[in-house]
């Protein structure tokens, strides 16, 4: 198969000739891991470790330095650098609009629009990219608006301010299917994958009620599920932590793959997860990012890459990755093992 075969034959519940394979990782774990293997080429290392989905790129308006050490994007999320041995990472702080005192604070700021991104340079990304899948994507519909707003303000605001809630989520939503809209224009269809976005647990449940979800994020996951089924594509959500209680919903939102399956608790096991659901969504990731990954043997990697691929992705359903991206305390010995340990095709079944 070739990777994009490979990946559409898991998305439609067929056996692959192997498990398909994504990477996803934070910047100086890319520095890390290059450095480890001996060139700097991404590509090349991609096509090493047998990665089956390409991520579209797509360059935007550059942070701001804001004072003390904060940057602020283009919507307003504000974070500091913190240094690691491989490089600088990212550290949320307090958003643009968490002094926000009225309506019109909220109105006034300087909402980006997707005319300040040139669509039209995704072309020559999918044309270079055609055997393989591609994942196209950042939209994030609650989470990022609650970055903006500051999670205090948030959770407040869902109960005595919702109007402020709502106008936050639309202005994401609103964005992202046009965003969505002109690069399926401008690859002409051919993305495969589109990332939704939205960290609804915490380590021991989800961060709201059910009848809060579907008042405040439920709405605007069915308009981006409906838009980008209708440009043609599957739907990739995103969302950490223990969310048991919330996959019913969101399957019948219309996601189509669940990512990163974060193993918290017994219920987020693929055991579980295959019984409960496997006939009805497809998954993305598990590969323990807190506990096995950082702290692991190379051999305790390959086990549990094996008990993934075989649970979850024997009958097609399951894109290998980690539970999250790479972070760069993970040894690169163990980063390779993810991805040797599903090279094989599956054994044969006990009743073959």
């Amino acid at each position: 198969m070739t990777p994009r075969e490979r990946v559409l034959t898991a998305l439609n519940r067929c056996p692959p000739d192997r498990t398909p394979r994504d990477f996803w990782a934070e910047e100086p774990t890319w520095k890390r891991l290059l450095a480890h293997v001996g060139h700097h080429d991404r590509a090349r290392l991609l096509n090493e470790l047998g990665i089956d989905v390409r991520h579209l790129e797509l360059d935007g308006p550059a942070e701001q330095a804001v004072g003390g050490g904060v940057y602020q994007n283009l919507w307003g999320e504000r974070y500091v650098y913190r240094q690691t041995p491989w490089g600088p990472m990212r550290e949320d702080t307090r958003g643009a609009l968490a002094d926000a005192q009225t309506t019109a604070d909220l109105e006034a700021f300087a909402w980006p629009t997707p005319d300040q991104f040139d669509h039209a340079s995704l072309r020559a990304q999918y044309e270079r990219l055609d055997e393989y899948a591609l994942l196209y994507g950042s939209a994030d519909v609650w989470q990022r608006p609650g970055l903006v707003r500051g999670w205090e303000g948030m959770f407040l605001d869902m109960a005595t301010r919702p109007e402020w809630a709502h106008f936050l989520s639309r202005k994401f939503t609103d964005f992202y299917k046009e965003d969505y809209t002109r690069a399926a224009e401008a690859t002409r269809g051919r993305i495969d994958l589109y990332l939704l976005i939205s960290d609804l647990g915490s380590q021991h449940g989800p961060l709201i009620s059910v009848a809060m979800f579907r008042t405040f994020v439920a709405p605007y996951l069915r308009e981006m599920t409906d838009c980008i089924h209708g440009l043609g594509g599957k739907v990739l959500f995103h969302s950490c932590g223990l969310i048991r209680p919330l996959i019913p919903e969101l399957i019948e939102l219309g996601i189509d793959v669940l990512d990163p399956i974060q193993p918290v608790a017994p219920e987020m096991a693929p055991e579980q997860l295959a019984a409960d659901f496997g006939d009805r969504v497809c998954f993305h990731g598990g590969i323990d990012m807190q506990h096995l990954l950082p702290h692991g043997t190379v051999e305790d990697v390959r086990t549990e890459v094996r008990r993934y691929c075989d649970t979850l992705g024997r009958n097609g359903g399951y894109l290998l990755a980690p539970a999250h991206l790479f972070q760069p305390d993970v040894p690169p010995e163990n980063i390779l093992a993810v991805y040797a340990a599903s090279s094989s095709p599956y054994p044969p079944t006990q009743e073959a």
